[in-house]
């Protein structure tokens, strides 16, 4: 958990230093947060189905929606929502942000965008 949080504060602190940041750094540092949780998600998610059980039991089939409008829906729910809920009640949930700030070092943004371009990479 502590390298997570220190992830976090180093992701808060560079998005809240950036000038044209001022207003939405919280917004900004959520939607990237989640984005790279995500796409780490889907890639575990991946590896566990196709390599290790031979068995896709992690998937949402919409069938009255269009396919080109149900995989965004289901990428969505199925991998969004999990990184989404989590940061919310670990970090955004009664301004716990600013304890976490106080507590962590911040590493002014290396931690943030080494998390987010192995993540992509993968």
């Amino acid at each position: 958990m502590r390298l997570y949080y220190l992830i976090w504060v180093d992701c808060l602190l560079r998005l809240k230093s950036q000038p044209d940041n001022k207003s939405n750094w919280q917004v900004l540092g959520m939607i990237f947060m989640t984005i790279t949780m995500a796409v780490d998600f889907l890639f575990i998610m991946m590896i566990l189905q196709e390599v290790i059980l031979d068995y896709y039991f992690y998937e949402l089939d919409i069938p009255i929606i269009p396919r080109e409008i149900g995989n965004p829906i289901s990428f969505i729910i199925l991998f969004a929502g999990p990184p989404l809920l989590i940061n919310y009640f670990l970090i955004f949930r009664n301004r716990r942000y600013e304890k976490l700030i106080e507590k962590y070092k911040y590493y002014e943004g290396k931690l943030f965008v080494a998390f987010m371009a192995i993540g992509v990479m993968l």
